[in-house]
């Protein structure tokens, strides 16, 4: 009978004890070690607009005006036909006609340069051009480098990089170039276009509206009245 009471109290020491322990968890847990308990007071109200703008930020702009996106958009195979037709110039701008039949100015470096050099532009997961054709010609693709001016005067199929190869641009003469077959007649390249992609390639947007410099017409004036001499 003895055990059996010592039992019964060892079961309720242990379960007191662990009631204690469990509170006292809770409460450090909640309050820390204050007696304050400032921890388990409610957050104060805030504004979710701060009323103070970062010293690190630059002070607003009042009174300018939003910039004006002034660019042509043309089809990236017409882009660059036209800048074949114009003799290819590095530096010098050429004339386009954009998609509403604006003529158009562009130049290499800004407008057609990135049809070669960037991704995803063709269609979508599209290899840059220079990925594959770079100045690495040993290995590149069809010997050709498309990563530089210098290397695509060079052409293709060369045998080491100071050597010349095939003329791609075609003289000059857009439809018989080797870029206009591969892009437009064969729709090779880039590597992997797939159909939907339409023949004169993806709309881009480049170069800018040629502003007129006609002279503005004459309004016309009325004769002067002349007084007959008596």
């Amino acid at each position: 009978m003895d055990d059996f009471r010592k039992i019964i109290y060892g079961v309720l020491v242990g379960f007191v004890v662990i009631v204690i322990a469990w509170i006292g968890f809770v409460y450090v847990s909640a309050c820390g070690f204050s007696l304050a308990c400032t921890q388990a007071a409610p957050a104060g109200e805030r504004t979710p607009i701060p009323t103070l703008i970062p010293a690190t930020l630059p002070a607003p702009e009042r009174g300018t005006a939003p910039a004006i996106f002034n660019k042509c958009q043309v089809a990236a195979v017409n882009l660059i036909g036209a800048w074949v037709s114009a003799g290819y110039p590095e530096t010098a701008t050429f004339t386009f006609t954009d998609t509403k039949g604006a003529t158009c100015e562009a130049t290499f470096k800004k407008d057609v340069q990135p049809l070669f050099l960037e991704s995803n532009l063709w269609y979508p997961g599209s290899l840059a051009c220079a990925s594959c054709h770079n100045s690495d010609v040993a290995n590149a693709s069809a010997n050709m480098d498309l990563s530089s001016y210098a290397g695509m005067l060079m052409g293709s199929r060369r045998t080491n990089p100071a050597a010349k190869g095939n003329d791609i641009f075609g003289g000059g003469v857009w439809e018989q170039s080797k870029l206009y077959e591969m892009l437009f007649v064969k729709r090779m390249m880039p590597l992997g276009r797939p159909p939907s992609v339409p023949a004169e390639g993806p709309l881009v947007f480049a170069g800018q509206p040629v502003q007129s410099t006609a002279p503005a017409a004459e309004t016309p004036t009325a004769a002067l009245a002349v007084t007959p001499t008596p």
